[in-house]
């Protein structure tokens, strides 16, 4: 029996990504009902497809059924508009820091961070996601994308200076606890 049409083998691929699918869906929608109605018609597309999945990366494949997903939406309920209302209390800051100081420097630089973030273009702002966010590899982003591996790697050099000088312009008109977290902020995304 071919493992795709085994009882349960869609859902043992695809719904550990589910997490990861609507991260990326949020960042690009804006708006947490809109990226949780383009999962679920991502889902519903991978279900549809999955006799055509023919093995290899289940997370990569579904990705991009995702991305697909999400810009086929996007352009067909917002053609005009690039961006929306952010909700800045989407990612909440790392609860273990013990430190009260670190506390309120990484709400700082989290909220600073997802600002600049929103300020990038789609396509920047989609590799960086996936990449910084989701934590995956350059090959997993050139299938998702469909962009050789090369221009990913290209692409994401220029969307982390485009953060940079976004991160610095915010930054420069931010708190003195923000001017303290600069340097950290932009060396995290210049070693990755």
């Amino acid at each position: 029996m071919d493992e795709h049409n085994c009882p349960g083998a869609f859902e043992q691929l695809v719904l550990p990504h589910l997490d990861a699918a609507y991260n990326l869906a949020r960042w690009l929608t804006h708006n947490q009902q809109d990226a949780e109605d383009v999962v679920q018609e991502a889902y519903l597309r991978a279900f549809r497809f999955f006799s055509g999945f023919r093995g290899g990366d289940a997370r990569a494949w579904f990705m991009r059924i995702v991305r697909n997903t999400c810009f086929t939406w996007l352009h067909r309920n917002r053609p005009l508009r690039d961006t929306t209302e952010f909700d800045e209390n989407l990612l909440q800051p790392d609860s273990s820091v013990p430190n009260p100081e670190e506390v309120v420097l990484q709400n700082e630089s989290g909220t600073l961070m997802r600002k600049a973030l929103e300020k990038l273009p789609p396509n920047f702002r989609e590799v960086l996601v996936l990449r910084e966010l989701q934590g995956m590899s350059y090959r997993e982003i050139a299938d998702i994308t469909g962009l050789p591996t090369g221009t990913v790697m290209s692409s994401l050099s220029r969307a982390r200076d485009r953060l940079r000088q976004v991160l610095t312009g915010l930054m420069s008109g931010g708190t003195l606890a923000s001017s303290r977290r600069t340097p950290a902020l932009i060396t995290e995304l210049h070693v990755r």
